[in-house]
């Protein structure tokens, strides 16, 4: 049993605010988006990203149209210091973006971090101390008089350093860290100290940042503090007042949002929520709140999936299958009534009018998904759900997006011809549908080269019953064949690999690998499976699995450059 809490924790002093505005607000506008995967979401990480995927990460962001962006935190490491470089150097930021970089408020980190921004374009410099009793007491051993001047002389040399780099424009964004446990008229001591610093004016705003560093009381007292600061802050007309929400108590999404209402006009978060501790507040989950109410968000999240595999790829971490709007189950119904209701609403939504369907406050399709009505093989009858059988008695694990689209097959087959559905029906299913489809590709064997620091691979194909050899050259063999059919006029894109080993044998076989391949062509997304006992075999028999489930038009004139 929990001890008493009383005797440990003490709850959170309200704000004195009796006329406060917010609760009557309604978000009618976006705030201004910045990303922070590349630097808070990235300093989170069991495995911080490489310079490839920091690259792959900053140019997705762009494209789903950030336009501020904190890359790095560029005084901490070389690997850091280097990406900022690389960004300035080789002209990876777009004209319309910024980049922000986070420095601490000591005068050699700043330094170093003004060295990395050098003839850049326009960069955000963000500085930040703690500024809370327990950091002033525990942590500093400053006062409050201390504390301020560490702020100010921070934004002082900024601002002098800034002054020698007049190729680039420098945006102040300053950060009272622990900004929810500190008291309220000390963080507007501070924050209007730092203003005048800058001389802060409307042509030359300074971004004042209020994080909830840790999440120490429920969401309306953070919206309490953030129209406390609105209203009392000097020079708001020369503020950018902006958020930083922590997840600690859950509640981050709600934060943001009625801090919106209160004031702010600036949001910063990761994708899906990534960060320190529990999180950063989820940006797509509040730009897809916003989207539902009516408001374009100004953010492009209509491929999602894309969007989330990608994230799951750099940042080596799980989307959870019941996040909010991309999960992999958060379009799937398995209870029998939620499936009637939403077949019903889809069946009476017409083009036009409002979306009015039970269950799904969002159309799937304009994220770039559908709905998934997964029929599930009953367990209390023996026969056990479609993965559990398949892992059982096949020894094959499916990957869960796998799963939810082989449901549909069986749902298919039960539809058609009722009952029950036994272990050796959906080993035939699948056997049929990704094994031995009605094939118009068809593997006929390969050969890896070394290539450079690549590979290459020789790729013997038959479509339509020609036979066809195809070269390609990439840095695995699987980018390799995936290059070698583009070169043909194949056009795909892979949004997911995995490669297990089959732990049972199939059917008495000898395949002792499998491979699951997912790709995107037609405007849809199909899943492949190979086997086999070698490995790359299996893969390769996975794409041309998936280009068959694709049903692509693979003629011959499209391959007339080619060499039977």
């Amino acid at each position: 049993m929990l001890q008493d809490p009383s005797k440990k924790y003490r709850p959170f002093t309200p704000v004195a605010l009796r006329d406060r505005e917010w609760p009557n607000k309604v978000i009618t506008t976006p705030p201004i988006w910045m990303s922070t995967d590349l630097r808070d979401g990235n300093q989170s990480l069991f495995e911080p990203m490489d310079g490839e995927k920091k690259m792959r990460m900053f140019k997705m962001l762009c494209q789903i149209g950030f336009k501020e962006i904190e890359v790095a935190f560029p005084s901490a490491s070389q690997t850091d210091f280097n990406f900022v470089r690389t960004l300035i150097e080789e002209k990876h930021i777009p004209e319309d973006v910024t980049i922000e970089v986070l420095t601490q408020a000591r005068a050699h980190l700043i330094r170093r971090t003004m060295e990395s921004i050098k003839d850049a374009r326009r960069v955000i410099v963000h500085v930040y101390n703690a500024t809370s009793q327990p950091f002033r007491d525990v942590v500093f051993g400053m006062s409050k008089d201390e504390v301020k001047a560490m702020a100010v002389n921070a934004v002082t040399l900024v601002k002098e350093l800034s002054a020698d780099m007049p190729e680039t424009e420098v945006v102040l964004e300053y950060s009272p860290e622990t900004f929810t446990a500190t008291e309220l008229e000390f963080s507007l001591k501070v924050c209007n100290a730092v203003t005048a610093a800058w001389n802060a004016t409307p042509e030359r705003k300074v971004i004042l940042n209020l994080p909830t560093t840790v999440e120490v009381a429920t969401p309306n007292v953070y919206a309490d503090q953030i129209e406390w600061m609105h209203r009392h802050l000097e020079r708001r007309d020369s503020i950018i007042l902006s958020l930083h929400p922590h997840n600690d108590r859950g509640t981050a999404v709600a934060s943001a949002e009625l801090g919106l209402m209160a004031g702010a006009e600036r949001l910063e978060g990761c994708l899906f929520g990534n960060g320190e501790r529990t999180g950063n507040v989820d940006l797509v989950t509040i730009a897809l709140n916003m989207y539902t109410q009516g408001i374009q968000p100004g953010l492009d999240f209509s491929d999602i999936n894309a969007i989330g595999r990608t994230v799951e790829d750099c940042n080596q971490l799980p989307i959870h299958p019941r996040h909010p709007y991309v999960g992999d189950l958060v379009f799937t119904a398995f209870s029998g009534s939620h499936q009637d209701a939403i077949k019903k609403g889809f069946a009476a939504q017409k083009a036009g009018d409002p979306w009015n369907v039970p269950y799904l406050p969002i159309d799937p399709s304009d994220l770039g998904r559908n709905y998934d009505s997964v029929i599930r093989v009953n367990s209390q009858s023996g026969k056990g759900g479609i993965a559990y059988l398949m892992e059982s008695k096949y020894g094959i694990t499916l990957p869960r997006r796998l799963q939810v689209e082989f449901s549909g097959v069986v749902q298919q087959h039960t539809d058609a011809n009722g009952g029950e559905v036994s272990a050796s029906d959906i080993w035939q299913l699948f056997s049929a549908t990704y094994l031995e489809p009605a094939e118009q590709v068809r593997y006929g064997g390969h050969h890896l080269f070394e290539h450079g620091n690549g590979q290459g691979i020789r790729l013997s194909i038959e479509i339509g019953g020609v036979s066809y050899l195809l070269t390609g050259e990439g840095n695995g063999p699987i980018d390799a064949a995936i290059r070698a059919l583009r070169g043909a006029d194949i056009e795909l894109q892979v949004r997911s690999f995995e490669e297990r080993s089959i732990s049972a044998s199939v059917n008495g076989g000898e395949a002792s690998a499998c491979a699951f391949i997912e790709i995107a062509a037609q405007g849809r997304e199909f899943y492949g499976v190979g086997m086999d006992t070698n490995i790359v075999t299996a893969s390769i028999k996975a794409i041309v699995s998936s280009l068959n489930r694709s049903h692509m038009a693979c003629t011959a004139p499209q391959l007339s450059r080619l060499s039977a």
